[in-house]
């Protein structure tokens, strides 16, 4: 709204319980009788004019995360309160702007010329300090905590509004009134949090909020006194960053599993290439070399002043001890993975992978190799075949195989036969490719050198290849 006025009622809208909400709204919107949490059905029956537009929640935290990196400037303690607060612990801090009032001035006019519009509290205790700054902005000194919350509702203590709603039935609206009740009939009737929440308001209970974690960024870059064009100064030159960069990495103990780097060219125009890998790598030699193809392709025009590196996607990669010929290999596959990926797409590029079953088509998945590691096959009583397919049918009578049939065009004559190995269905499963039932498997040998892996249904007999032996 700062960007585009308008001269009407307006609100955000979110999906939440099965309808259309309001999620926040102008004051305009408000003195029309409209709150958080309406539906839009009923609201558009309140207001006819009320333009909307859908809220984004992400965009939000990920801006009042920023507001709390402002607020370090005030105090080196910052945590989030819900989606629209942020706690600040200004214990040692208010002195260097002259106190506590000047402080909450200060903050308070540098978010108004930044066009926000903000309620502050201050006070001994967070739930006072909370209380004040939704419902009484000020400054609560030691020892009057409950003299200035004390004539505020019952959500001035954050309890849920059914629990507001039930001691409003009983007469009691205020948190003085609250507080004048004998305890041992609230802790009866009501939830443990009505006490504990008024006790940590007055400060007889400590309350620990936790402050807000710094995200790391694993960013370089590097800013060239002269512009370069050649491959080999822009690898020179992308190899210091890329040592830099695993050097933070090593101390994190992460790998990146995914890079992006910008060259910035005289003319202002960015060009990037991403790289993304197949396991977490902090390999400076490994990552330079994959990154040499994307590289060799980018357009230097007439010179790149700037080349930023970032580590896009970070995961755990603590420290591992190997045998030469196990990592190189390792390595390897991982960086042939890697090279395919990034031309065809990582998740392109599968593997199989067992899975726990009695049924022979079910006994396996195929997940991108990049993103899981080899694991042994299930073990099984019976050898299974190299090659599986769909069930092949081929003519056949009787419950043993037969001496000649004939397969993909080819007359084929049994020299060797082994089984049966009966496999039943999974009964809990609708599956349609078993529903002729039991199925009685034999290893077959032929005289032409095939071993087939055929198989027999006994309720509706018929014949079938499935697989083939190595």
């Amino acid at each position: 709204m700062r960007a585009q006025p308008v001269d009407a009622p307006f609100a955000l809208t979110l999906f939440d319980r099965n309808s259309e909400r309001i999620y926040d709204l102008c004051p305009r919107a408000e003195a029309a009788g409209l709150n958080r949490g309406m539906t839009l059905v009923h609201a558009r029956s309140f207001c006819p004019g009320l333009l909307t537009r859908p809220a984004d929640p992400v965009t939000d935290q990920r801006f009042l995360r920023l507001l709390a990196r402002w607020a370090v400037r005030y105090c080196p303690w910052v945590g989030l309160d819900g989606r629209d607060g942020l706690f600040l612990d200004i214990t040692g801090s208010a002195h260097l702007l002259g106190g506590e009032a000047p402080l909450l001035d200060d903050i308070k006019s540098r978010l108004i010329r930044a066009g926000l519009t903000a309620r502050l509290g201050l006070a001994g205790t967070p739930g006072t300090a909370w209380a004040m700054s939704h419902f009484a902005e000020g400054i609560a000194d030691d020892g009057e905590n409950l003299a200035r919350i004390g004539p505020l509702p019952l959500s001035a203590l954050r309890l849920p509004d059914q629990t507001c709603t039930s001691l409003e039935r009983l007469g009691i609206a205020t948190v003085s009134e609250l507080y004048n009740l004998p305890r041992a009939t609230v802790a009866r009737r009501y939830d443990p949090e009505v006490l504990r929440r008024l006790d940590q308001a007055l400060g007889d209970i400590p309350e620990q909020i936790s402050p807000l974690k710094d995200e790391i960024s694993f960013a370089v870059r590097i800013t060239l006194p002269d512009p370069i064009g050649l491959l080999d100064d822009v690898m020179a030159a992308a190899r210091r960053l890329i040592d830099h960069l695993c050097a933070r990495l090593d101390i994190a103990q992460k790998g990146a599993r995914m890079l992006k780097i910008t060259f910035r060219r005289v003319d202002q125009e960015n060009q990037s290439v991403e790289l993304k890998l197949a396991r977490p790598m902090r390999d400076g030699d490994r990552i330079l070399a994959l990154f040499e193809r994307g590289v060799s392709a980018v357009d230097a025009g007439y010179g790149i002043d700037m080349i930023r590196l970032e580590a896009v996607e970070v995961e755990e990669l603590g420290m591992r001890q190997l045998d030469r010929a196990e990592g190189r290999e390792k390595d390897s596959l991982a960086d042939l993975i890697t090279q395919l990926g990034n031309r065809v797409g990582l998740e392109n590029i599968q593997r199989f992978h067992p899975v726990d079953s009695h049924i022979p088509e079910r006994s396996f998945k195929l997940v991108p190799a990049a993103y899981s590691s080899p694991a042994p096959a299930w073990p099984a009583q019976r050898p299974r075949p190299l090659r599986l397919f769909p069930p092949e049918p081929i003519s056949g009578v009787g419950f043993e195989p037969p001496r000649r049939f004939r397969w993909r065009g080819r007359s084929l004559s049994t020299a060797e036969a082994e089984g049966p190995e009966r496999i039943t269905p999974a009964w809990w499963e609708n599956d349609q490719d078993w529903a002729h039932g039991l199925r009685d498997y034999w290893r077959v040998a032929t005289f032409q050198g095939q071993r087939l892996w055929l198989f027999h249904t006994p309720q509706h007999p018929a014949w079938f290849v499935q697989g083939e032996f190595g």
